[in-house]
């Protein structure tokens, strides 16, 4: 059985847990993908929508563990890659 992964609070616990540990041991099962933003916010978008609209995206948003915004910026992003 594969071990659980540790709960690294700081760079310095997680730097030291991948020097030491040996990563074959663990479970990556739960593990999601993270994505970072690198380039500078400079412009932004004021849109009216219906309430229910509103509330359902926040919904998904926190069902995914991110702010609202940057739902709707992830969804913005991955139309516009598609070809």
């Amino acid at each position: 059985m594969k071990k659980k992964w540790p709960d690294l609070r700081s760079d310095e616990d997680a730097e030291r847990f991948v020097e030491e540990a040996d990563l074959t041991e663990y479970d990556f099962s739960q593990m999601k993908p993270v994505s970072f933003e690198f380039e500078k916010k400079s412009a932004a978008l004021n849109m009216r929508i219906p309430q229910a609209l509103l509330d359902a995206l926040k919904g998904k948003a926190k069902a995914k563990g991110v702010p609202f915004t940057r739902y709707v910026r992830m969804l913005i992003e991955q139309d516009i890659s598609r070809p």
